[in-house]
Order: structure tokens, then sequence, then C-alpha cells
């Protein structure tokens, strides 16, 4: 298990793997490197780098909440790269994880070979927003995996055909079995830091968007999300026409990353930095 301390003193966790160009796979919100278990088998001629935020997965968790913030966590990433000696990355973000992206790539443009978003951009939904807001630091109902893995085929509309066992791996991926029910893989007050951001004005994040002008840039869009919708999209796509699309039928918020159609703009963008 690989780990390394951060300026402010958390051990996070990270894995390290294969060879070739490096790509950082930074999950969403609530994940851990387990976000990236689908699409890895279809990577295998890159080093892929994957993190566990601070507060999430095997990384500690901070005895400041208010710490859980995208500046810290775009910080931690960059010391990361450091520990790494990783003067340039390509990064695929997940949700959360693409906004970390963006902000990175703000923060040290050098440091960013290209991007490839998942179901995110500069304008996040307040109705996708909410439905979050629903599960965030509480531990599910279901008390086994079955149980959930259940439920997440009826309260998870958008989603249709899918893999044969996928919502089960899922509950297993992103829960642990208690004596009491599943738990959180992260630190619960991880809802008290997002919390003040709901009530705020949402930030502009198109400059976080600008600061990926000149890379390659890819957009994998689940047709059905209540996170990104087309209209943001369609603005996306007018200040960078050369944005690689993928419009993943049958999913909502977010891809998996192994459907054909994501697979086919991760390849596509791939290429552009070979």
């Amino acid at each position: 298990m690989s780990s390394f301390t951060t300026s402010d003193g958390l051990k996070l966790h990270y894995e390290d793997t294969g060879e070739g160009l490096p790509i950082l796979c930074l999950a969403g919100l609530t994940r851990t490197t387990r976000d990236f278990d689908y699409v890895t088998p279809h990577l295998p001629n890159n080093r892929l780098i994957k993190l566990d935020y601070r507060g999430r997965g095997q990384s500690e968790w901070a005895s400041d909440f208010k710490t859980y913030a995208v500046p810290v966590e775009c910080r931690d990433i960059l010391e990361l790269m450091a520990h790494l000696s990783l003067a340039q990355t390509a990064i695929i973000g997940t949700s959360r994880g693409g906004i970390n992206a963006m902000g990175v790539a703000a923060a040290q443009p050098d440091a960013v070979l290209g991007v490839a978003l998942n179901d995110v951009g500069p304008v996040i939904e307040t109705s996708g927003l909410e439905v979050i807001m629903g599960y965030l630091g509480r531990n599910p109902a279901a008390k086994t995996f079955e149980d959930l893995a259940n439920a997440m085929q009826h309260i998870s509309p958008g989603f249709a055909n899918m893999p044969e066992g996928r919502w089960l791996n899922e509950a297993k991926m992103h829960y642990t079995q208690g004596k009491d029910g599943l738990q959180i893989t992260y630190d619960p007050k991880l809802r008290d830091a997002i919390l003040p951001a709901l009530e705020a004005p949402a930030p502009n994040l198109w400059p976080y968007f600008d600061a990926l002008a000149g890379k390659p840039l890819a957009l994998i869009w689940g047709a059905n999300s209540d996170l990104l919708t087309a209209d943001t999209v369609t603005a996306m796509q007018d200040r960078r026409p050369d944005m690689i699309l993928a419009k993943v039928p049958d999913r909502a918020h977010i891809p998996f990353l192994d459907e054909p159609a994501s697979l086919v703009a991760l390849n596509a963008w791939l290429e552009k930095m070979a």
C-alpha cells in the first residue's frame, strides 16, 4: 500500500501501476480509487495513478472538515505529483475529480497534459446536488450488499442495460459491511463541508474550464445526467469546438467509463497525447 504525507500532516493513500503515459485518476466526491476499476483493464499501456482524497477510502480523515475543499484537494494532488517526481500528467476526473482537474490546470497549467471530464462541467445543476445531499454523510438503510444492490436498481433513474452484477459490485466497492449494517467509506463530516457551498451563490467555474485551453480535452456525458445539462455541454463545445464528446446512452450521473462510447472518446483523447 502506497501513501504520502501532505504539507498539513495527513497520510493519503494512492496507487501507482503500469507504464506509459501517466494518467492521474481523480474520483467523485465520496468515492475512492475503486471508481476506476471498470476502466483500468481498457487502459493497459498507461501508468495509472489513483488517489483517495483526504477523508476518503484508505486516506486519513482531517481534524478540520473545512479542509475537504477543492483548493486543498488540488494542493494535495500537486503534492502527490511532487512526491512522485511527476512534472506532467494527463487527468481523468469523475464529477468532483473533474472540478479538481480544472483547478489543478488553473493553478499549474504546465503540470496538466490533458483532461477527460466524466459527467461534469463548469455549471453544476442544483437538482443533481440535491440528490447527492440526500445520501451524503449517511449510512444506507440497507443492511446487506444484496439489499443495497436491489435498492440501487430502483432508486437510480436514468440507468439501463447494466452489466450483470454491476449494482452488487457497486455496493461492495463503495460501502463496507459493519455489524449493524453497511457503512460509508469516508468521513461523515464531508457533509458539513459541502453544506455551506450549497447555501452560497454558485461559483463561476468557467475560468477553471478555460484553463484547459490548448490541452486535449474530452467529455464523457451521461445522456440522462441530472448534474450536467445539454445547455452546459453546448456552451462547453462553443468554447472548445475541438472537445471530444461522448454522450453515453442509458447512463445518468455517472457513467462507469467502460461503456463503448466512453472508451471510444477516451482512446481518441489518448491519441492526442501519444
